[in-house]
């Protein structure tokens, strides 16, 4: 399995806005791309730091949602402090 974790930091007093984007804009287009397996949305809601992780089958699922994942990024763009950190890992071990 594969993951890609995309972190950005916002204001916190925006932060109930981002997180409506996420639930009606990206999560049910994740759920129709190739090999997803789940995603995740965290925040803290002292710093307005956002953490998402999506999780793929394969490599080549992960690298093949790479142009529509920068869709979904940069819809937040008005939302981000800064620009959002994204990196992709192996998931290694689970419990």
């Amino acid at each position: 399995m594969y993951a890609r974790n995309v972190t950005a930091q916002t204001s916190p007093d925006v932060l109930d806005e981002a997180i409506q984007l996420w639930k009606e804009s990206v999560a049910p287009t994740t759920k129709e791309q190739k090999g997803f397996k789940g995603a995740y949305l965290f925040v803290d809601r002292s710093t307005g730091k956002i953490r998402s992780i999506g999780l793929w089958e394969t490599q080549a699922d992960l690298l093949a949602s790479v142009g529509w994942n920068q869709e979904q990024v940069g819809k937040f763009a008005s939302f981000f402090n800064t620009p959002a950190t994204i990196e992709l890992y192996e998931v290694a071990a689970e419990a």
